[in-house]
């Protein structure tokens, strides 16, 4: 965990994304990118893809691999399906984010909980309205593991995921440096059934500094 100090107001970019939205922007190597969690206990989907190349994209196990461990945190470099850098974390102060449990749908929901909560939003909905406004193509083949940022999910001496409840706190981020151009696609995720957001969905903030 670190507590580097970065001026919000020099940001060049800020925006606060409403619970259960989707965000998704450019972001140019070298610059720095910050999710807050304004409230605490909020996950942030998020998918990573070479804005030259989208069907380089962020990948969870190839970044596990090279990182030798399961969680995301100071120091992590995200890896792309290529091998390639995408970002790295520089600053957390949440000190632990997931990127097993993957993204909510409408489908899962309805494995996990009951069949009435179907037509509930989820996070891969968000993602498929992120990718098509986008554009270059994409498309549901193109929603692959993402991360989950402030979320804990964590991982039994069996191998089982459990879904907790989280670590984070208002005010909490984490920052990362792009190691080239990405673009960001955000889930600010709308669950209500499992304790990732504690039940109660809310706004996440990102900032961009040059």
């Amino acid at each position: 965990m670190s507590t580097r100090v970065t001026d919000p107001n020099d940001a060049v970019y800020r925006k606060v994304i409403p619970a259960g939205d989707h965000w998704s922007r450019l972001i140019r190597q070298g610059q720095r990118f910050r999710i807050v969690d304004l409230e605490g206990n909020q996950a942030a989907d998020t998918l990573f893809y070479d804005a030259h190349d989208p069907s380089d994209r962020y990948s969870a196990d190839v970044t596990i691999r090279i990182q030798g461990a399961l969680y995301l945190t100071t120091g992590t470099v995200l890896m792309s399906s290529e091998g390639n850098a995408l970002l790295t974390i520089i600053d957390d102060t949440c000190g632990r984010h997931d990127t097993l449990g993957g993204a909510c749908s409408r489908e899962s929901n309805t494995m996990r909980y009951d069949f009435d909560r179907e037509p509930m939003h989820a996070c891969r909905d968000s993602f498929l309205c992120g990718v098509h406004e986008w554009g270059h193509g994409l498309g549901k083949r193109d929603i692959t593991c993402n991360i989950n940022f402030f979320m804990n999910v964590p991982v039994t001496p069996e191998g089982g995921l459990t879904f907790a409840d989280g670590i984070s706190a208002p005010g909490r981020h984490v920052e990362m440096r792009a190691e080239r151009d990405v673009i960001a696609l955000i889930s600010n995720c709308p669950q209500l059934n499992n304790p990732c957001n504690a039940y109660n969905p809310t706004p996440v903030e990102v900032l961009i500094w040059d």
